[in-house]
């Protein structure tokens, strides 16, 4: 019990990538400018998707809420550290630090399943065009997000009570941005194993049975496109999935570096990939789905016209 009451009234230091006044300058100065590219990204796409109703489809559906999810990921994590960055202070409560890993795993959680869920609705699109008004009823996709938001919050749940079970009683120095579990978990004096158990039992749940979902949807998504006869039709298709396919990849790709290993192996490197997937990926997704989409172009162009008239 004492060891429990000595956990929950402590303090954990985020000191951050580096010590150095200069590089921290550096970095705040680099964490803001992706902060605010971010934000902005991301709500314009949220409004854009949202004002113009030909974009009302189950694509752009789950794309707004992707990007709704990828705006409370960084505000959850780059807010706190900007200021870690120009404060003296640097401590974070205990029951902070749980909030900030709470929302961390159930939004890394929720990016994976809207992404599988993205691929069984560009699977549906190019395989069976015909049903695609019927298979993706607006009933069905509201199911499906209901569905991906109740299994990230247990997520979230399962970690965060399972982390406030373990035993702080050595160093709370955390040189890092924010409260990671890696981090946090090999800070521990207590015994993790289960800890470490439950994280690779979820992580398979959550992330390689969606991921292999998104492969065979794909594998089926190829096959489709290679039967159209017209070149000019296959380069349309695919370029349905193209922006879907560019986020799987930086996301998994990021996300397999730092959590699919085991905990002793934990590094500085580590460091680097987990803020490729915490602020770097929320920050490309915006312009990786907009970049060559006619419709979101055409939908952006209209709401910063409609801005614009305003202002004038």
């Amino acid at each position: 019990m004492e060891g429990a009451n000595q956990t929950e009234d402590s303090e954990f230091l985020l000191l951050g990538m580096s010590e150095s006044p200069k590089q921290q300058q550096i970095l705040f100065w680099m964490f803001l400018s992706m902060y605010l590219v971010t934000v902005v990204g991301n709500a314009l796409i949220i409004l854009a998707i949202s004002s113009d109703s030909r974009l009302h489809t189950p694509m752009y559906f789950f794309l707004a809420n992707l990007s709704f999810t990828d705006l409370f990921f960084v505000t959850n994590t780059i807010p706190k550290m900007l200021v870690n960055l120009q404060s003296q202070n640097k401590a974070i409560s205990y029951a902070g630090c749980l909030t900030q890993l709470y929302f961390l795993v159930s939004l890394v959680a929720l990016d994976n399943l809207i992404l599988a869920v993205m691929a069984y609705d560009r699977y549906v699109a190019i395989c069976c065009p015909l049903h695609y008004t019927t298979a993706m009823s607006p009933k069905l996709c509201i199911l499906l997000l209901s569905l991906c938001w109740v299994l990230s919050v247990l997520c979230g749940l399962i970690h965060t009570f399972l982390m406030t079970t373990v035993t702080f009683c050595g160093s709370r120095k955390i040189h890092y941005i924010f409260c990671e579990m890696y981090v946090l978990l090999r800070l521990a004096c207590s015994n993790t194993q289960i800890n470490h158990t439950v994280l690779i039992a979820t992580g398979c749940f959550i992330f390689l049975i969606p991921f292999g979902f998104m492969i065979i949807s794909y594998v089926l998504i190829v096959r489709a496109i290679l039967r159209i006869p017209s070149v000019s039709k296959k380069y349309k298709a695919f370029s349905t999935c193209a922006s879907h396919l560019g986020v799987v990849s930086l996301f998994y790709g990021t996300l397999c570096m730092v959590y699919l290993k085991p905990l002793h192996t934990y590094s500085v490197k580590d460091s680097v990939a987990t803020v490729m997937y915490a602020v770097v990926t929320p920050m490309m997704n915006p312009f990786i789905y907009s970049l060559r989409n006619k419709d979101m172009h055409g939908a952006l162009g209209r709401l910063l016209d409609k801005h614009f008239q305003r202002l004038t």
